[in-house]
């Protein structure tokens, strides 16, 4: 089944926090993903599994640098605008 889901990565308690937000970003893309960044939060749309698969690595990402709130909405109902 395809999906979309949008999503957004709030460092915790650390001194610079765009380097877990770029990191989660990062770690999204993958064959078959539709990624698009925006200001404020990134949607990405795909096969099911891609897409979980997409938003685990993500919250990795990001919580490697330290705490972390991860923040999505997915819908099978909803699709990534074409650019």
């Amino acid at each position: 089944m395809r999906i979309s889901a949008q999503v957004s990565v709030y460092p915790l308690a650390q001194e610079e926090i765009l380097p877990g937000i770029d990191a989660a970003i990062a770690a999204l893309p993958a064959p078959g993903l539709q990624v698009q960044v925006g200001p404020m939060s990134t949607l990405i749309a795909g096969d099911e599994e891609m897409v979980f698969a997409a938003l685990r690595r993500a919250f990795a990402a990001a919580a490697a640098y330290g705490a972390t709130i991860m923040v999505g909405t997915i819908s099978n109902a909803c699709d990534v605008p074409a650019e």
